[in-house]
């Protein structure tokens, strides 16, 4: 069936609902002889007399009336079907590549995206944890979680969490056998669990300030691991001290399983920023992942 013919079908079915050329042809935009000459056109195609003309009124003929009963249900499903896909995309959907550190994969984007993707079951949030300096854009990545001093200047970026202090603590069944450090140089006679970083394949340093005074110490000790929640278990454990975030070893050191030492030198960092490419228009679905995230002064208080 040639593609005009749907038109005519819709031109027809209007015209014999409304049983007037008139009211149908302002209801489809058209003028009433432009109406009068497709319905014509249609039935010379189809060899048939759909409608009856009087001079007050237009009503389908007994083939018309078929036509309007088969052809009827069938376009108001169409149209149905069509009006369900417009909603569908007024909803955000879609998939968000998100590249980010451990720590704010655990801390951060899990608690708050586990709250709000509930509400949006087509959107789907991938979450590679790496600890390099990933280049979103050529990874195609559609954002990335970094501290706020690691964001690069041609990047729009979002506050997600409050400054970041940092924590040494060590076990009490380690410091039985080890004193407690009172500065950072006295961390070379102690063993520490390191951090590879992949940007450079380095061992992280543990940066120190106090009174202005700033200090990064190269530590050493027999376990290195590439992400923190190793460290965590292996400070847990006894194996030396750790230079965790101070979030993610609170709950030890309340319940006394860990200990706080060189507390007035450890730093605090500016806190993560979800960051994303200027060029880039931001998707619907990304738009309600940076809404969710985003910090609010509340958050500490929840």
């Amino acid at each position: 069936m040639p593609r005009e013919t749907f038109s005519d079908l819709l031109a027809f079915l209007a015209v014999a609902r409304e049983g007037s050329f008139t009211r149908a042809a302002a209801q489809l935009g058209v003028s009433q002889s432009a109406l009068s000459h497709t319905i014509r056109a249609l039935e010379t195609r189809l060899g048939l007399r759909l409608l009856s003309r009087t001079t007050r009124s237009v009503s389908p003929t007994e083939a018309g009336e078929r036509l309007l009963r088969t052809i009827g249900p069938r376009f108001e499903e169409i149209e149905v079907e069509l009006a369900a896909l417009s909603e569908f995309r007024d909803k955000p959907a879609g998939t968000v590549r998100i590249t980010t550190a451990e720590h704010a994969a655990n801390s951060v984007l899990w608690p708050k995206l586990a709250k709000v993707l509930p509400n949006y079951p087509d959107i789907k949030v991938e979450i590679s944890v790496d600890y390099g300096l990933t280049d979103i854009v050529a990874q195609r990545f559609d954002a990335g979680v970094r501290l706020g001093d690691q964001v690069e200047k041609d990047m729009i970026a979002v506050r997600i969490a409050p400054d970041m202090r940092m924590a040494v603590v060590g076990a009490p069944a380690y410091f039985a056998k080890r004193p407690r450090p009172q500065k950072p140089q006295d961390l070379a006679a102690h063993d520490c669990i390191n951090l590879r970083l992949p940007t450079h394949g380095s061992l992280m340093a543990w940066e120190f300030e106090r009174k202005g005074q700033e200090l990064k110490a190269r530590v050493e000790g027999q376990w290195v691991f590439n992400s923190s929640s190793p460290m965590l278990r292996a400070v847990l454990a006894g194996f030396g001290l750790a230079y965790l975030p101070d979030d993610m070893v609170q709950r030890h050191v309340r319940e006394g399983h860990l200990e706080r030492v060189l507390e007035s030198w450890c730093s605090t960092f500016p806190g993560y920023h979800l960051y994303y490419p200027t060029r880039r228009q931001s998707s619907r679905a990304l738009s309600v992942v940076i809404d969710a995230l985003r910090y609010r002064k509340r958050d500490e208080d929840s």
